[in-house]
C-alpha cells in the first residue's frame, strides 16, 4: 500500500475571508468528486489571500498514486486560471 501526499499553496484573488471559503470550497468539493482524495485546507486559514490545500490518495500501486496527484494539480491549474499555483510538493508517506 503507497500513500501519497500533495501540498499546494495558492494565491488568491479574494478581499475577504468569505470570498476566501467559496474558492477553496469549490476546489475541494471537485477534487474529492472527481479524483477519490481527502482534501483540505491545512495552513494560512486566516489569511485571505493565501491558501494551502492538502491532498491525500492511497493505492496499491505507487505509480498510479503519484499520477493522480499530478493529474489534480494539472486539474487546478487548467479549471481556476485565477488562482495561482505558487508552490507544489508530492510527498510519499
Amino acid at each position: 500500500m503507497f500513500i501519497f501526499s500533495l501540498e499546494i499553496e495558492l494565491s488568491l484573488p479574494a478581499h475577504s475571508l468569505k470570498e476566501k471559503r467559496g474558492m477553496v470550497k469549490s476546489v475541494l468539493g471537485r477534487a474529492r468528486n472527481r479524483f477519490n482524495v481527502a482534501c483540505a485546507e491545512v495552513d494560512r486559514q486566516d489569511n485571505c489571500g493565501l491558501a494551502v490545500l492538502g491532498f491525500v490518495t492511497v493505492s496499491p500501486d505507487k505509480v498510479i498514486a503519484r499520477k493522480a496527484l499530478e493529474r489534480l494539480e494539472d486539474w487546478i491549474y487548467e479549471g481556476w486560471p485565477d488562482l495561482e499555483i505558487t508552490a507544489s510538493q508530492i510527498t510519499e508517506l
